[in-house]
């Protein structure tokens, strides 16, 4: 439900970080990698399905806005994710 604006204390800017802050250019992640790294989440911290699929709720849209910036590798096992890095310039 929606909730009036002064029952909040501290209203942001919602601001973006560029795929050049977040990723390294020399690496390719999985778009849960990429979610992590958007949120400040250790790569390697153990987090519940449901806050996995919150910080993929950001990443995807993320990854849409910016996929000129972005190459694409196939995954190992079609069980498995694809990779996402940065294109060289």
């Amino acid at each position: 439900m929606p909730r009036p604006r002064d029952a909040f204390d501290d209203l942001r800017d919602l601001a973006f970080r560029e795929p050049d802050e977040v990723l390294d250019e020399d690496q390719l992640y999985t778009v849960y990698e990429i979610a992590r790294l958007l949120q400040g989440v250790p790569l390697d911290r153990e987090l519940d399905v449901e806050t996995e699929n919150v910080l993929l709720d950001w990443a995807i849209p993320w990854l849409v806005y910016n996929q000129a910036e972005f190459v694409f590798a196939e995954p190992e096992h079609e069980s498995q994710p694809g990779y996402y890095g940065l294109k060289e310039h």
